[in-house]
């Protein structure tokens, strides 16, 4: 039994994520409660840890009274059983009295050791849940251990840790197997059930930053700054960076000769397209940036109701708008501007008519809808088909054929 304690004390010993301090008063707590359970006091005892050799020492202190004038035996002890432990002991003196696990009893070294095991599981826990919480936003590379219906548990390479990847934080098309390799960034460390769960990420936009920051030198010296970033993750993103010193190129900085710093990046987010460009705190030219590749004719903002209607050529439009609007939604977000898309005419076809006056028979957060996918006449959107429009606006289908049955009414008769 005093073996089986002092086995769990080296451990504890051994520990490195639990500091000197923490330990010695977790230890002396724990020898102390023992004591406690044994003499009703622990008033006269020393605990003497010793942290280099790994064991410790338990001292019992009394004072040393004539035989018959022991008033307190927690406190005091006899002259002749003072005597029977040192021949050398006075009369006045502190007798030091060096006790045994083995005088405490099976039964009290059992609950000590449980109670030790309890401490330092509960140390680690904490310990675990410090370390990780000051990691929050760094990238992890972690092996796949496990494989659950929702989840996957990563090892984390360095410390061993188990981490938790949801599948409802990995990238369309991640397909991972026990055993491969993957990289996340901590999203967020939590305690549940009294153990610290440390979640991962790969479609936090903070993932994608420390991508960068590993492959660009500029960023991870603090010469480049990324301002903004948005993304749908596994399809597109975008990034708004700025430079501090004028003579470094911040977007070519990023993407690197021939594409070079970038193409990692993409391919380690499942050949996401990522667009690169200037932050500029001009709401205008930011959202001309933001809408690459489409090139703006003109653009018209509604500051207080954070507005921009977007004026392009016609073959520009679908540009702008991206394949299933993705390039304007995260154009949107990235700017803080809804962004309205208009074909650039002079003047409209003699036989069309502008969405607006349609404005008694559909809501306008419908025309709304048709606007922002660059559709402002009637027979641009009677060029569409119904799965087209539910694709890419937030109608329903039944709300889509609504549509288009009342634009189509305006040209019955029609040859």
């Amino acid at each position: 039994m005093t073996i089986s304690l002092v086995d769990v004390f080296n451990d504890f010993k051994n520990n490195k994520n639990i500091d000197r301090p923490t330990m010695v008063r977790v230890l002396e707590d724990v020898f102390r409660t023992l004591i406690r359970k044994k003499y009703g006091s622990d008033d006269n005892f020393n605990v003497i840890v010793n942290t280099q050799q790994g064991d410790l020492e338990l001292w019992r202190v009394r004072e040393i009274v004539p035989d018959g004038e022991v008033m307190d035996d927690r406190s005091q002890i006899s002259i002749s059983e003072a005597l029977s432990i040192d021949d050398d002991y006075e009369i006045g003196e502190e007798c030091y009295e060096q006790l045994h696990l083995l005088e405490f009893g099976r039964r009290a070294i059992m609950a000590a050791r449980q109670t030790l095991i309890s401490r330092i599981m509960e140390l680690e826990k904490d310990e675990i849940y410090k370390q990780y919480t000051e990691r929050v936003g760094e990238v992890i590379l972690g092996e796949v251990h496990q494989i659950l219906k929702r989840e996957f548990l990563i090892l984390d390479d360095v410390s061993g840790n188990e981490l938790i990847l949801p599948k409802s934080e990995t990238i369309r098309g991640d397909y991972f197997r026990k055993g491969d390799m993957v990289k996340g960034v901590i999203r967020r460390v939590e305690m549940k059930n009294n153990n610290p769960v440390v979640v991962l990420s790969r479609t936090d936009p903070a993932f994608l930053e420390k991508l960068m920051a590993q492959e660009v030198p500029e960023i991870e010296d603090g010469l480049i700054v990324v301002r903004r970033i948005e993304r749908l993750p596994g399809e597109r993103a975008k990034v708004a960076v700025e430079s501090y010193d004028e003579r470094i190129d911040p977007v070519g900085a990023c993407v690197g000769m021939k594409g070079s710093r970038i193409h990692g990046i993409v391919r380690e987010l499942r050949n996401e397209n990522i667009d690169i460009v200037n932050f500029t705190n001009n709401d205008s030219l930011f959202i001309q940036r933001a809408l690459t590749p489409a090139k703006v004719t003109n653009i018209e903002l509604n500051t207080e109701t954070k507005r921009a209607s977007v004026y392009l050529e016609p073959d520009q439009v679908s540009l702008a708008i991206g394949k299933g609007g993705t390039n304007i939604k995260l154009a949107s977000k990235l700017t803080g501007y809804e962004i309205d898309v208009y074909r650039n005419t002079d003047e409209l076809e003699i036989d069309d008519v502008v969405l607006d006056e349609f404005s008694d028979e559909l809501e306008p957060w419908v025309i709304d809808e048709f606007k922002k996918i660059g559709c402002d006449t009637a027979r641009s959107v009677l060029g569409l088909n119904v799965a087209e429009i539910v694709r890419r606006t937030e109608l329903e289908e039944e709300t889509a054929q609504e549509v288009l049955n009342i634009l189509a009414s305006e040209f019955e008769g029609e040859k």
